[in-house]
């Protein structure tokens, strides 16, 4: 690493803003920079609190992660907030929602708050979060709060980067039928039925019960915490604070929290390698013709598409030859 992105890396890690708003840009962006400075900043992270915080559109996510990050503030802790927004269609980038809603925070130096477009990709996600967080991470953020994009029952990617996960449930939204599905209501690990000053509260407390007492424990020793919230006036939220702290307690005490962290980093290795392979595979095979010649070869029946890939991995393993038992 050149002595310029050695003193960049530097500055994030003294909290410097712009270091901060500059690594994560190159890290959106794809550039070598971006990657160099990640490898840089790893060893510095694994210190913070990864809270997602998921829910259907409307169930008031933004105000919730405001006054949460409030919350945390007020117990002295620095606050990073990733808000993943939907995807512009003119510039590709995120609509800024989120951000425009957590204007009382804008203000404060000890928060961070980044908007992040999905750019397509589905889970609720961007397809950089997990780089995000570990700027912040590295950057002395004690808690970094993950908001997705509006979800449904099968977008699930949050658990696989956050060390806690509250759904947001608002009664009256159709949620007392949601209970019943799987997916996104098998990755809670904190129940919060927001806006609960509104009729129906009390139904959909009662429905998240029973499915609760009639489902298997998904975690050994922790039952997953239902709690209110009316978040436009912060009524409850102190009380997901101290939930989530208690999760926390719990995930340290039971060896969930390094658990969880092993599958993380799990996952993370297995998507950055299919992600390199397809890049290095279908790069070359894009540039040379090969591709569009195997499309149609595939349209007109003369090939199948399984053939074809396995045509291709193959002479990918010849032409980077194959490992000595040496070496493995």
């Amino acid at each position: 690493m050149s002595d310029s992105q050695q003193a960049w890396a530097e500055k994030i890690c003294a909290g410097e803003r712009r270091a901060i708003a500059r690594a994560i840009s190159a890290v959106e962006s794809g550039e070598p920079t971006g990657v160099a400075l990640l490898k840089r900043l790893f060893p510095r992270s694994g210190k913070a609190y990864v809270i997602g915080v998921t829910g259907s559109p409307g169930a008031g996510k933004s105000t919730l992660v405001e006054k949460l990050a409030q919350e945390y503030r007020r117990a002295g802790s620095r606050v990073g907030i990733i808000a993943v927004d939907p995807t512009s269609p003119f510039s590709g980038g995120a609509i800024l929602g989120d951000r425009i809603r957590m204007q009382s925070l804008a203000s404060d130096d000890g928060v961070y708050i980044r908007s992040m477009a999905t750019r397509g990709q589905l889970g609720g996600l961007a397809p950089t979060t997990q780089d995000v967080v570990t700027i912040l991470d590295a950057a002395g953020c004690h808690v970094v709060l993950v908001e997705t994009v509006g979800v449904g029952q099968d977008e699930v990617e949050i658990a696989r980067l956050a060390d806690a996960t509250a759904l947001l449930l608002v009664p009256g939204m159709g949620d007392d039928v949601q209970t019943f599905k799987a997916g996104v209501m098998e990755i809670a690990d904190l129940f919060v039925i927001n806006k609960a000053d509104r009729p129906g509260a009390e139904r959909v407390e009662q429905e998240l019960s029973a499915m609760l007492a009639m489902a298997p424990p998904r975690l050994a020793g922790w039952r997953p915490l239902i709690l209110k919230t009316v978040a436009t006036i912060g009524e409850g939220v102190a009380a997901l604070r101290g939930g989530l702290e208690r999760f926390r307690a719990f995930g340290e005490q039971s060896k969930l929290k390094l658990e969880r962290q092993r599958q993380h980093c799990r996952a993370r290795l297995l998507e950055l390698l299919r992600q390199r392979l397809f890049e290095t595979v279908a790069a070359g095979r894009l540039r040379d013709g090969s591709f569009d010649r195997q499309v149609e070869e595939i349209l007109s029946r003369r090939r199948d598409p399984h053939s074809v890939v396995e045509e291709v991995i193959a002479e990918f393993t010849l032409a980077r030859g194959r490992p000595s038992k040496s070496a493995s």
